[in-house]
């Protein structure tokens, strides 16, 4: 367990170096880790550079080691000097302790640090958290970095399975900070960053109820957070709600695939139902429209990549049809692998399937019922995809008939597969 951490010694012979943060706190939990940081305690800069390793960052110094890369940090203070989480002043000289150093981290179960004899330094209580699964604040000052907010929702995320709770203090301290404004300064990238790695996690709800929960997600995501009291038909949605609805199909596109752009397509798919007229409620008809500017809103935000965008636009748009394949002629079908741009990129169908298959199964008892629809669109996809239209180009006197002679012969193929759609 303490070999691997400080392997690569020969650049930090003599100095005081400790293994910190989220790396002890998984080597503690059993858990794999890839990442190492360090702290060292009574360098300076001058003799970090000397001793070969390279100052990255602005901020505060950090240096990567010549050997191997992992980053070691001086033992370094902050202090709160501006709203938002780029206004600190920080104070990294050889005078400061480990234990300073330990007391500006977020959580007591990332504020534990590790010598190279593979002894524990626990000044906060970090041991007696992890054992009993509770997520704490170190200090007050978690407070002055709104980003720790977004860690918090993440670290719950990623520990869920564990039975991790945040502590009732601690999510009291983020709710004040959401009342004063401290979330309205994050900035987009910093928190589609947090947003990105928690949809990766294997029950990614728990992030965006963790949010809830304080506030913050109806600062950073109203069109999301919306959706928690709004109804739907109980026959097709046991679970009535659609706040629950899109929790539970996110987590269940992360149980089906792992794949960003699906987990992400999963979380906006029913944004439109947060806008349905009250009169018409529990239907939602126009829903799929409704939300495509809303997932435009969002992605334009956060500066979403644009395969997210795309398969979430489609998704949003498309879902509601691609359930109904018993019911959609063929022309319909054909049109929806046009709109889709199915022919050039079947792997995003492919992905756009998958993500229907997550809306189906996200309600209710429906968790282990088959979604014989996806199979269905395959084979059609399979028969129209099979048409050699650059046969059909070769052969066309006029420029001007080759789409309309490439869609007929598609029509035809889809027509030979499921003959009833016609």
């Amino acid at each position: 367990m303490k070999s691997k951490p400080f392997s690569g010694a020969g650049a930090t012979q003599g100095l005081e170096t400790y293994l910190v943060g989220g790396a002890v706190r998984d080597l503690l939990l059993g858990r794999t880790t890839h990442e190492h940081d360090y702290v060292v305690v009574g360098a300076s800069v001058e003799e970090m550079l000397a001793r070969g390793f390279r100052q990255v960052g602005k901020d505060f110094p950090v240096f990567l080691h010549p050997e191997n890369q992992d980053e070691y940090a001086l033992a370094r203070t902050e202090r709160k000097t501006a709203p938002g989480y780029r206004g600190f002043q920080v104070q990294a000289h050889p005078d400061v302790t480990l234990e300073e150093d330990l007391l500006r981290r977020d959580l007591t179960v990332n504020a534990m640090a590790m010598d190279a004899d593979g002894r524990v330094i626990d000044p906060h209580g970090g041991l007696a958290d992890l054992k009993a699964r509770i997520l704490r604040h170190v200090s007050p000052a978690f407070a002055e970095d709104p980003v720790r907010i977004l860690r918090l929702a993440r670290l719950a995320t990623r520990f869920v399975g564990l039975g991790f709770r945040i502590a009732e203090e601690t999510l009291e301290l983020t709710r004040a900070m959401v009342a004063a404004g401290e979330v309205d300064a994050l900035v987009p990238d910093r928190v589609w960053q947090e947003m990105s790695r928690a949809l990766g996690e294997e029950r990614p709800a728990r992030f965006f109820e963790v949010l809830r929960d304080c506030g913050a997600l109806a600062r950073l995501l109203p069109e999301i957070d919306r959706l928690w009291g709004v109804p739907q038909t109980p026959k097709w949605h046991p679970e009535i709600d659609t706040g629950v609805h899109v929790m539970m199909v996110l987590d269940m596109a992360a149980r089906i695939s792992p794949e960003l752009e699906v987990r992400f397509a999963a979380l906006c798919h029913d944004l439109g139902k947060g806008t349905t007229p009250p009169e018409i409620l529990p239907s939602h008809h126009g829903h799929e429209e409704r939300g495509l500017p809303m997932v435009e809103a969002i992605c334009d935000r956060f500066r979403v990549p644009n395969r997210c965008r795309e398969l979430a636009r489609l998704t949003a748009a498309e879902h509601g049809r691609v359930h109904k394949v018993d019911e959609l002629r063929t022309g319909t079908i054909l049109d929806l692998f046009e709109r889709t741009d199915a022919f050039r990129r079947p792997e995003r169908f492919e992905q756009l399937l998958v993500a229907c298959e997550a809306d189906f199964r996200g309600r209710g008892d429906y968790a282990e019922r088959s979604y014989p629809q996806a199979d269905v669109w395959r084979r059609l996809f399979e028969a129209a995809a099979a048409v050699d239209a650059g046969a059909i180009a070769r052969a066309a006197r006029e420029p001007r008939l080759i789409h309309q002679r490439i869609r007929a012969a598609r029509l035809e193929s889809i027509g030979r597969v499921r003959p009833d759609l016609s």
